[in-house]
């Protein structure tokens, strides 16, 4: 690769994961989520890759992503997690794609076009059990069911809820959750004799407790090897999908009590080596890592230092040689050392899924099969 920036994406590790969490879930359906651009991974590609290995589902944030992989040969069942507009709803219809239905409005307006279309709506009715941000509160659901169950030209075929503190070790208030989800589905198999799938796990809950499951489960972030919180790490052992790599454009010696980048954060305390790497926050490096952040360049850890440019940043590399075009790592191996997501969102604070997100498609993208 001669590019100056550049991602390699190991769909091997991708492979490993779904493995894995097939052995976590036994008999449960799979539902990975791809929304994001699979997570800053690649939609067509990723999404592809898990429909061979098995796949039941595949889980989008908006219609707009679901077209996407309907155009691109993606045939199993696709669920919209988010909300939609009405007008939007003759795209779901028209192209077999299932929706999240959160209200008793949105499931008459289902109903209506429907009954255009003369065809039932697949929909999944949410359920709010404690995140407060789409749903009927579960403590009405059986009032919400029963109007689902009312409409000739909706099909109910889930019921879905999602988690507030999967991810947290005190699993005091997803077990709360659980429960009211769990009492909920009760309700609706009692009125309509048959239990749709019901699915509230990601991946942090998956992992966590297996009351979760239920019928299908929607892992995300760790079908690309990363942790939803670095504590997982203890727990479950992921392969990382991407590695990030830039490469070295400038070289230069640095005086004593001189400053680098904008702001002067840093200056150095003796002569020393800097190099220029090609990658900054506008290709997604989060500007919270200045000063912070570090890379790896022929097996040793080198500081970044100076506030992270746009397109570039300076690495403090001691009295170690460096040419223009060596590779520097920014995430992945380098001889015995490795830098992870998790390990980097650690120095700022930082979510994991932001910074898988924030990657930028001026990062080239390679895949390894």
């Amino acid at each position: 690769m001669m590019e100056s920036r550049y991602r390699i994406i190991d769909l091997q590790a991708v492979a490993y994961n779904f493995s894995l969490i097939k052995s976590l879930v036994g008999t449960s359906l799979i539902m990975p989520i791809v929304k994001a651009n699979a997570y800053g991974h690649g939609l067509q590609e990723i999404a592809k890759f898990l429909q061979d290995c098995g796949a039941h589902y595949m889980g989008v944030a908006a219609i707009e992503e679901a077209l996407f992989l309907r155009k691109h040969n993606i045939y199993i069942p696709i669920l919209v997690l988010g909300s939609f507009v009405e007008t939007q709803i003759p795209l779901f219809l028209q192209n077999n794609i299932e929706c999240m239905a959160a209200s008793k409005e949105k499931l008459d307006a289902l109903n209506r076009y429907a009954q255009e279309f003369k065809i039932k709506a697949k929909v999944h009715l949410k359920l709010d059990t404690g995140l407060s941000r789409l749903g009927v509160r579960s403590s009405n659901a059986e009032q919400f069911f029963l109007h689902a169950l009312s409409l000739k030209h909706i099909e109910v075929v889930g019921i879905a809820s999602h988690f507030a503190t999967a991810d947290s070790p005190d699993r005091t208030f997803m077990h709360e959750q659980t429960e009211r989800f769990y009492q909920a589905c009760l309700l609706f198999e009692k009125y309509a004799g048959r239990m749709p799938l019901r699915h509230i796990a990601n991946s942090a809950a998956l992992v966590q407790s297996k009351d979760t499951h239920f019928d299908m489960v929607r892992p995300g972030i760790m079908c690309y090897g990363v942790y939803p919180a670095s504590w997982m790490r203890n727990v479950i052992d992921l392969k990382p999908v991407m590695s990030l790599y830039a490469r070295v454009v400038y070289f230069k010696v640095v005086l004593a009590g001189i400053g680098v980048s904008y702001g002067l954060t840093w200056r150095s305390a003796k002569d020393t080596r800097v190099i220029t790497v090609s990658v900054g926050y506008g290709d997604g490096y989060p500007r919270a890592l200045t000063n912070k952040g570090y890379v790896l360049l022929k097996g040793n850890h080198y500081p970044i230092v100076g506030a992270v440019c746009m397109d570039q940043m300076m690495i403090d590399i001691g009295q170690a040689s460096a040419y223009n075009g060596d590779e520097v790592v920014i995430i992945g191996k380098s001889g015995t050392q490795e830098i992870t997501v998790n390990d980097l969102v650690d120095l700022y604070g930082g979510s994991p899924y932001e910074f898988l997100t924030m990657q930028t498609e001026r990062i080239s993208r390679y895949y390894l099969k």
